[in-house]
């Protein structure tokens, strides 16, 4: 199990690491999170032959450990739609009562399905590689845990315990966690490990032995700083210090809209690899201004989400950007921004009037598709031709219908095309371009398309995650902790 002195210490990117380590010594593994907090999943199928998701993390490890993404990976995804309330979704669906339950209530409802998950996993595989969420020594929730050492006792798992030593701090916040936990838990944390760390490891001397004299706990791995490791950050937005062109001159910059309920950022990770590209996380007009394309991304909560771009300037911004020509990308509530109306008769989201860069209204509904999508790209106008046939593979998660408006046609969006059924639409003058497919630049036939190169594969990041285990844990067994 790997647990962490903090959000943002590197749970699952150690998690996966430890995958693919495991899966390159031959071993059945699979990947496990109890809960996770997160906008960012992907779709998998459920049980009863239907569609359902998870956290993307645990959907990344899976494909590290060479398994098939399950909903038992991750039995409960908390999805913020405000900052004190979230959609709870239970074994891949939506649970309205869950998500009406006070939060520490909700675990005696969750535990006996979480530990029956966990057993089912364990008895399939080699090593079930388990990922903790936040820290395990938040002491006001202790008493209500159903996913940091309540699952450790329960599976009676070897634990690591990770920090961010890049903050600094490090060797408090290990020692600090471990203090803080009841004395049947320490006796579960196994290893300590430095993650994020830049210079000369020998400096560290005495601390790590120090350490482990005041705890009996020994630090088992130290992990360089990994900037360009291919993996989505679980928690927030991506650090973009990477993504200045990958090393090369800029010929593509792009900007994301980072509104505050931004989901499925995850996406956009493959942008980060492509040399000469720049991604920039846009939260004012300012950081639009130079931008080749702009990019509205997914959304928990579009109506809130389009009031606060109002509230920037940032609106005006986007429009301004695609009446000049320039490449406005939307994609599920972003496609749905883009339109004329969001219209609620539910409420499920909120009402609101949108951009008017597309003549589409869009109705929100109380039901949620959730469900894998593959299409064949039909043939775009410039600036997006270069996608003209192009077949990709991605996935639908949103509430509500949208639908193209002959009435609403005006400007720029004169002559806009619904290009894919209820899935992809495109102005009249060409350079906005809305849909709702999640994961357009996970397939390789785009980035190729669109930039004339290509990325890493999530295998080559997997091989390459492996190798670096096999080399972080070793260093620090050879220096004889």
């Amino acid at each position: 199990m790997v647990l962490g002195t903090s959000s943002g210490a590197g749970k699952s990117w150690v998690a996966t690491a430890l995958c693919a380590w495991y899966r390159a010594q031959g071993y059945k593994v699979a990947p496990f999170k109890a809960q996770n907090m997160s906008n960012n999943a992907r779709v998998v199928a459920t049980p009863d032959g239907q569609w359902g998701e998870i956290g993307t993390a645990q959907y990344l490890q899976a494909l590290a450990a060479g398994a098939v993404p399950d909903v038992r990976m991750n039995p409960l995804l908390l999805k913020p739609e405000a900052d004190t309330h979230s959609q709870v979704v239970l074994f891949g669906r939506v649970d309205e009562a869950l998500s009406r339950m006070p939060w520490r209530g909700r675990s005696l409802q969750v535990w006996p399905q979480i530990a029956q998950a966990l057993d089912e996993l364990r008895a399939e595989n080699d090593v079930v590689v388990i990922e903790g969420a936040g820290s395990p020594a938040e002491i006001n929730l202790h008493a209500s845990d159903v996913v940091n050492m309540r699952v450790a006792k329960h599976g009676g798992a070897h634990c690591l315990l990770v920090a961010d030593i890049d903050r600094g701090g490090a060797f408090a916040h290990l020692y600090g966690t471990w203090a803080l936990l009841p004395e049947g838990e320490r006796q579960l944390i196994q290893g300590f490990v430095l993650n994020k760390f830049r210079g000369d490891a020998s400096l560290l001397a005495p601390a790590p032995q120090m350490l482990q004299e005041l705890t009996g706990v020994p630090t088992v791995a130290t992990i360089p700083m990994q900037f360009q490791h291919g993996l989505p950050e679980e928690d927030g937005v991506f650090d973009d210090r990477g993504s200045a062109g990958g090393g090369q001159a800029v010929h593509t910059t792009i900007a994301i809209v980072a509104y505050p309920r931004i989901s499925n950022l995850d996406e956009f990770q493959p942008l980060l690899q492509v040399p000469g590209v720049r991604v920039v996380w846009a939260r004012s007009p300012a950081q639009l201004a130079g931008a080749d394309w702009v990019i509205l991304p997914g959304s928990k909560a579009t109506a809130a989400d389009l009031a606060w771009m109002r509230a920037q300037g940032l609106d005006a911004a986007v429009v301004q950007h695609a009446g000049a020509g320039r490449r406005v990308l939307g994609i599920c509530g972003g496609l749905q921004m883009l339109g004329e109306a969001l219209v609620d008769l539910h409420g499920v989201d909120g009402n609101a009037a949108g951009l008017g860069l597309l003549p589409l209204a869009t109705l929100f509904e109380p039901a949620k598709t959730v469900q894998p999508a593959g299409h064949e790209l039909p043939a775009l106008r410039a600036p997006w031709q270069a996608l003209s046939g192009v077949r990709v593979q991605g996935y639908e998660i949103h509430h509500g219908r949208t639908q193209l408006r002959a009435d609403m046609q005006a400007g720029a969006s004169a002559q806009a095309r619904e290009l894919l059924t209820g899935m992809l639409w495109q102005s009249g003058d060409g350079a906005v371009l809305g849909t709702y497919l999640h994961g357009l630049f996970e397939n390789a036939a785009v980035i190729h398309a669109l930039f004339g190169q290509g990325a890493p594969s999530l295998e080559q990041v997997f091989a390459r995650l492996a190798k670096g285990v096999s080399q972080w844990f070793a260093r620090e067994a050879g220096a004889g902790t």
